[in-house]
């Protein structure tokens, strides 16, 4: 796979190096299919932004039968783990991405099948005998450990569901947290009409990462994370260079800039016909003019102000998309627009 990386030149004023604080990003792909061989994904068309991810697909059933097959989309993983901060765009939500999906234009209303775990354990029965809600980040989930019994509460410490928590007020009965694991995925049964053509789209809002500086540039050079970023994301010379000026250009010599990690599985598929995608399109757009991007794909071409298109016929999914954007930040950690 040939490297992209594509660069802009920031004139930049001097502030102080902030923070290495970081936020996990939650890797999302696409749709899932039950194993069938009649039906093929004709053609996908993938936008990727900060702020949104659409996906059109357009699925053939090449048979002279009609086809139903179960459509799924598996939400990612979160974890009420204090040592992880992973970004969530709706944490009040069971469904804290915003997905939404259409067939043919009109809405679809897809199941949502959940199930929590703690040592790999299925505990959602125990979360439902105590009206404990399974999102281990919302509201609703912490105001229910409030009022557990003293008996189940200790019992839940012994097996890894929930912890103490150190930042409750002090009394007579201690604070707890969430430690178990939300599963989630959204599934709907679809119709696919004998040689015809099933159109699909969803979109929600991507789980973006981040860190308040440039975690692989310190001292005036690439260190620390550095090697394991120019793999993930395929930075180049031209991006080391963006980064120098930057860093050249600020008082205290280190670029000015933050993290911002988008993470696209795009391998979990592949249960169509062939296994191939017919026409595949990719466009990142990073957002801010003046933002740097990084990310690996084939024949990239800028399309826009902000965007960038890779465009492939017969293509298998290899590998995921992961995109790094090292966006302008002004003396408060802002953006500088």
């Amino acid at each position: 796979m040939l490297r992209y990386v594509l660069t802009t030149v920031l004139a930049l004023s001097a502030a102080p190096a902030l923070a290495n604080d970081s936020i996990a990003e939650l890797g999302t792909g696409g749709l899932i299919l039950s194993r069938n061989d009649a039906v093929a994904m004709q053609s996908e068309d993938l936008f990727i932004s900060p702020e949104k991810v659409t996906v059109d697909y357009v699925f053939h059933n090449n048979t002279d039968k009609d086809v139903d097959a179960i459509v799924a989309f598996p939400m990612p993983d979160i974890s009420g783990d204090p040592e992880e901060m992973p970004a969530i765009p709706e944490n009040q939500s069971d469904n804290f991405l915003g997905f939404e999906v259409t067939i043919d234009g009109a809405p679809a209303k897809p199941q949502l099948e959940q199930k929590v775990l703690a040592l790999g354990i299925d505990i959602s029965a125990d979360l439902k005998a105590q009206n404990v809600p399974f999102n281990p980040f919302g509201d609703a989930a912490k105001a229910a450990l409030a009022k557990l019994p003293q008996a189940v509460a200790d019992d839940w410490v012994n097996r890894g569901i929930i912890i103490e928590d150190a930042d409750a007020d002090s009394g007579q009965k201690p604070g707890y947290s969430p430690f178990w694991q939300l599963r989630s995925t959204y599934w709907w049964r679809s119709a696919f009409p004998a040689n015809k053509d099933v159109h699909v789209s969803h979109r929600y809002k991507p789980s973006v990462g981040g860190t308040s500086s440039v975690s692989f540039f310190n001292e005036g050079q690439f260190q620390g994370s550095y090697a394991a970023y120019k793999t993930r994301y395929c930075m180049d010379g031209a991006f080391e260079n963006a980064v120098r000026k930057a860093a050249k250009d600020n008082a205290d010599g280190y670029p000015k800039f933050y993290e911002s990690r988008i993470a696209y599985i795009l391998t979990t598929g592949g249960n169509w016909a062939a296994g191939t995608i017919g026409k595949f399109k990719l466009t990142v757009d990073k957002g801010n003019p003046k933002a740097l991007v990084s990310f690996c794909g084939d024949n990239v071409k800028k399309v826009g102000p902000t965007s960038f298109e890779m465009t492939a016929h017969d293509f298998y999914p290899e590998h995921d998309i992961d995109i790094l954007l090292l966006e302008p930040s002004d003396s408060n950690g802002g953006d500088a627009n």
